[in-house]
């Protein structure tokens, strides 16, 4: 795989890839390298891949945008850092396979906007989130005004943003942000273990629903319905359409191949 030096990346599973975000020293704060890398890793990412894991390593997952880095910042290198940060959002968001956030530790800032970016959030018990961007004279621009309010509704997330305000992974997990709270030792191997679930799926299927959940979210009922049809569309022809049939049949379990 790639060499970074801002993130790791490894594959614990067949088809499965863990992105850690790898600043431990700065609580894996986002610079401009990092946003960088994320999204080179994102636009190049490899065919057999069927599932992504995104954590961050030691402590945290990540504070948000590197304050440190930021400091005498003019105006134009400002704009430029966050550009880096926009692109590595939009890579994310259009990543054609699950992505899975397994947050430990502190998601603050940016650092929740990449979490609310997957497509669902396994946490610690003991992590921490905050969309604290209006205390810093700011708001959140990674996508966090649009993302939370779709997670967990508007008034919930209008009264988080203007306050700044932490909130617990037991408080997430109720608002109906994150999916499941697991205890830090076991966090981990958890997450893998739903995404190895995910990857024996068909994967031409899992790319095919995702399509069709995030094209048709927004639309009108008998549009969404059509674009859910377009994509269901695509998978009569597989191989692997026919693989699932005929391994239901033969009461055996399916080998997908991606074709």
């Amino acid at each position: 795989m790639s060499s970074f030096s801002t993130i790791a990346i490894s594959s614990p599973a067949p088809h499965v890839t863990l992105l850690t975000l790898s600043r431990p020293s700065s609580a894996n704060a986002l610079s401009r390298q990092m946003g960088e890398e994320m999204t080179q890793f994102f636009k190049t990412l490899a065919k057999d891949i069927r599932v992504v894991i995104i954590t961050g390593e030691g402590k945290h997952f990540c504070a948000g945008a590197d304050l440190k880095e930021r400091k005498g910042m003019t105006n134009e290198q400002w704009h430029d850092q966050h550009h880096a940060f926009e692109a590595a959002l939009h890579a994310l968001l259009a990543c054609p396979v699950p992505v899975i956030a397994a947050v430990n530790g502190a998601a603050f800032g940016g650092g929740l906007e990449i979490a609310l970016a997957c497509d669902f959030i396994y946490a610690s018990t003991s992590a921490r989130f905050a969309l604290s961007e209006t205390t810093l004279g700011i708001i959140p621009g990674m996508g966090g005004t649009q993302h939370l309010p779709r997670a967990i509704g508007t008034r919930r997330a209008s009264e988080l943003i203007f306050l700044g305000q932490v909130f617990s992974a037991q408080e997430a997990e109720g608002f109906g942000m994150v999916n499941k709270t697991c205890e830090p030792e076991v966090l981990i191997n958890d997450v893998i273990a739903i995404a190895c679930r995910i990857a024996a799926n068909a994967p031409m299927a899992i790319r095919a629903a995702k399509k069709a959940i995030y094209g048709g979210i927004h639309l009108p009922i008998k549009d969404a319905l059509s674009c859910e049809l377009t994509q269901y569309q695509t998978l009569l022809d597989t191989t692997d359409r026919h693989e699932g049939i005929n391994a239901f049949n033969e009461k055996r379990k399916p080998y997908f191949t991606g074709s």
